[in-house]
């Protein structure tokens, strides 16, 4: 048995990918670059086969590079989304499996989103405001397909967050209530409440209209916490 201060050997393919990870920064490879062949790089490394594909679908995973049948890995391109779906399988067992991580992932959800809406309302166009009042037809439209209806709330969050005009802002809010929706689905909702989720919508938008940032960022924060409030109610009975 080793000590606890005993130091492991690395493993061959997580060497080769920081080999990788330090070609693709020193050559300079850009999204669409192919990597040295396989053969190539056994030869650079003079490791097997094994150990290069393990490092190449390591990378593969992280979004660094694409791999296609019967081509050369490529430098991938960057993906906001991409990253999203890299985190999921983390996401889904920190959610799964700490009460404490979920709950401060939504209080993160509730000061980004309400910070979101101030930014809305200051931000906002003729355009904008046609988007979200189409997003709130939609939605009341939605209410007896109760899938369909969380879909379109997803939307609407999301759109708020894009008139921010940073991508970054907008993808961690639609990624946050993608996990909620996919690992916590009564975080995002509530079925018989179609009509209360709808009010509160619309008093989201009638603050960004009116130019009320204090306004729409309360009325995001009232919508969120409600939701957060009725999850604590159903697990306490």
């Amino acid at each position: 048995m080793s000590s606890p201060d005993s130091i492991r050997p690395r493993k061959l393919s997580d060497q080769v990918q920081e080999r990788l990870l330090h070609l693709i920064r020193d050559d300079r490879l850009a999204p669409g670059d192919a990597l040295p062949s396989e053969r190539e790089l056994m030869v650079r490394y003079q490791v097997g086969r094994p150990a290069i594909r393990e490092a190449m679908q390591s990378l593969q995973h992280s979004g660094v590079i694409e791999i296609r049948h019967g081509g050369r890995p490529r430098i991938a391109s960057p993906s906001l989304d991409g990253l999203l779906d890299v985190l999921g399988p983390s996401m889904r067992h920190l959610l799964t499996h700490s009460q404490s991580s979920l709950d401060h992932l939504k209080e993160a959800r509730v000061l980004l989103e309400a910070e979101m809406a101030r930014m809305a309302a200051t931000r906002r166009t003729e355009a904008d405001i046609a988007e979200l009042q189409t997003l709130l037809d939609e939605q009341d439209s939605l209410r007896a397909d109760s899938e369909a209806f969380m879909e379109s709330d997803g939307q609407f969050h999301r759109r708020i967050a894009a008139m921010s005009g940073n991508p970054i802002f907008e993808t961690l809010a639609f990624g946050i209530f993608s996990w909620l929706r996919t690992f916590h689905t009564e975080q995002v909702r509530k079925r018989g409440l179609e009509s209360l989720t709808l009010a509160e919508h619309r008093a989201i938008v009638e603050a960004i209209i009116q130019g009320d940032a204090a306004g729409a960022a309360n009325a995001m924060r009232v919508h969120l916490e409600r939701a957060n409030a009725l999850y604590h109610q159903e697990n306490a009975t």
